[in-house]
C-alpha cells in the first residue's frame, strides 16, 4: 500500500513538474519556428527548426543587453549580501531595542507600489546625471534586495544556537571569526538560495529598467518588449529572446537545485 502512495505521489509531482515546465519548453520551441508557424492556431507542432531567429536577436544586439543585465544582477545581488547578511546576522543573535520596529521598517519598504515612485526616482537619477546608467539600476536593485536577502538570512540564523558561537568564543575565536568559520558554513545552503533568489528578481525586473534605462542600460526585459511593436508581436523572434534571458537562470538552479532546496527548507518561511 505504502509503494502504490508513494508511486502515486511522484507520478503527481512528475504531472505537476510538467504543467509548470511547460510554458517554458513551449517558449523554447517557439524560438525555432518561423513566424508564420509560431501564429499558427492550431499550433505547429511539427516543423523544420531554425537557428535564424536567435541568430538574428543576437546580431541585433542582444548580447550588450545580455552583459548589461549580468554586471547589474551580479553587482546589486553582491551589495545587497553585503549589506543584508551582517544586518540579518545582528538582528538574529544580538539583543536590540526594538529589534521588531526595525524588521517592520525594513519590509514597509517594499509596500510602497513601484509606480508610486518612479517619478521621484526619476528626478533624483536625472539631478545626478545617473538616467540610462548601470550604476543606478545597481543601486536599485540592490536596495530593493536587501529586505528580502535581510529577513531570509534572519531566519537561517535564528536556527544556530548562539551557544555555538559562545564555544567558539571560549576557544579564542574573534567575532568575524566565528561569523566566518562557523556560522556562514552552517547557514550555506539557506545564504546559497537567498543569493539565487535575489539574482532570479533582478535578472527579471522590468519597470526599473524600461523606465530609467534607454539604450546604454538596458537589460534583456526591454530587449524583449522592443518586438512589440504597431505592426503586431514578432512571437519567434521574441520566444528566442526570452530563451537567452531564461537560459542561464534555468543553468544556475539546475547547478544549485539541491542547495536551493535546503536552503528552503531550513526556514526560510518561518517568522
Amino acid at each position: 500500500m505504502k509503494k502504490i502512495i508513494s508511486g502515486g505521489l511522484t507520478f503527481i509531482t512528475y504531472i505537476a513538474a510538467i504543467i509548470y515546465f511547460f510554458p517554458v519548453l513551449w517558449i523554447f520551441i517557439t524560438g525555432f519556428k518561423t513566424e508564420n508557424e509560431a501564429i499558427n492556431i492550431p499550433p505547429t507542432l511539427f516543423f523544420k527548426p531554425t537557428f535564424e531567429n536567435f541568430q538574428m536577436v543576437w546580431n541585433m544586439g542582444a548580447g550588450d543587453f545580455f552583459i548589461n543585465s549580468t554586471i547589474i544582477t551580479l553587482s546589486s545581488t553582491l551589495i545587497a549580501v553585503l549589506l543584508g547578511v551582517p544586518a540579518a546576522f545582528a538582528l538574529a543573535m544580538y539583543r536590540i531595542k526594538r529589534k521588531e520596529d526595525i524588521l517592520f521598517w525594513v519590509i514597509s519598504t517594499r509596500f510602497l507600489p513601484i509606480a508610486g515612485i518612479i517619478i521621484p526616482l526619476y528626478l533624483v537619477f536625472k539631478s545626478l546625471n545617473l538616467l540610462d546608467s548601470l550604476v543606478a539600476l545597481i543601486l536599485l536593485y540592490a536596495g530593493m534586495n536587501v529586505p528580502l536577502i535581510i529577513w531570509m538570512m534572519r531566519s537561517f540564523f535564528n536556527d544556530v544556537s548562539y551557544e555555538i558561537i559562545e564555544a567558539t568564543q571560549i576557544d579564542g575565536a574573534t567575532g568575524i571569526q566565528s561569523f566566518f568559520k562557523v556560522v556562514l558554513p552552517l547557514v550555506r545552503p539557506g545564504l546559497i538560495s537567498t543569493v539565487l533568489l535575489s539574482m532570479v528578481f533582478a535578472w527579471n525586473e522590468f519597470f526599473f529598467a524600461v523606465s530609467l534605462s534607454y539604450t546604454k542600460a538596458a537589460t534583456l526585459p526591454v530587449y524583449m518588449s522592443s518586438y512589440m511593436t504597431q505592426e503586431g508581436l514578432f512571437w519567434a523572434k521574441m520566444c528566442a529572446a526570452a530563451s537567452i534571458s531564461i537560459l542561464p537562470v534555468i543553468i544556475l538552479g539546475w547547478f544549485t537545485q539541491k542547495q536551493l532546496v535546503r536552503g528552503l527548507t531550513m526556514g526560510a518561511v518561518k517568522g
